[in-house]
């Protein structure tokens, strides 16, 4: 898959660094295999060797840079046509907010046990992101950088660590 340049952040020998194309949520990075390949296991011991720092890297970036209050890391991989790639999810407390407030996203409170805490987990939030942020057509007002701004901050941040 061709990324365009403008939401490229960095490259490595066997990966690719992007921001989500259709993600208005500025931070949502995709890691992806420069290779054709589907399996962790059908990669060279170059690509597995640069893999763990990479992705240690962008994680830090978006820490550092942006502040969420979770850096959510997911291998969901089940459509045809993509080499195995990971999603770098940023979940700020302004997004954890929304999801609150959404009174939509209430009934998924009707699939789990009561708890003593009222909380949510990962899988709430990330479903809440992709068809927030990245399925509709008018998404949610962000806080924060833009997503071309972000871009550009992960950009230099990253490139300046992984050397390219």
């Amino acid at each position: 898959m061709e990324i365009p340049d403008q939401f490229l952040i960095c490259e490595t020998n066997f990966w690719l660094v992007n921001h989500r194309m259709d993600s208005a949520l500025p931070g949502y990075l995709m890691v992806a295999s420069k290779l054709p390949v589907h399996d962790l296991s059908d990669l060279p011991h170059g690509a597995l060797t640069e893999f763990g720092p990479l992705l240690a890297e962008a994680q830090k970036a978006l820490r550092t840079a942006l502040k969420p209050v979770r850096v959510y890391i997911g291998r969901y991989g089940h459509s045809p046509g993509y080499p195995i790639h990971f999603h770098l999810v940023p979940v700020y407390d302004w997004v954890e907010g929304l999801f609150w407030r959404d009174d939509r996203y209430r009934v998924l409170e009707h699939f789990v046990e009561a708890q003593d805490e009222p909380d949510t987990d990962g899988a709430e939030l990330t479903l809440f992101i992709w068809r927030e942020f990245c399925e509709r057509p008018n998404p949610p007002p962000i806080e924060g950088p833009s997503v071309p701004e972000t871009i550009s901050l992960l950009r230099d941040r990253m490139n300046k660590e992984v050397g390219r």
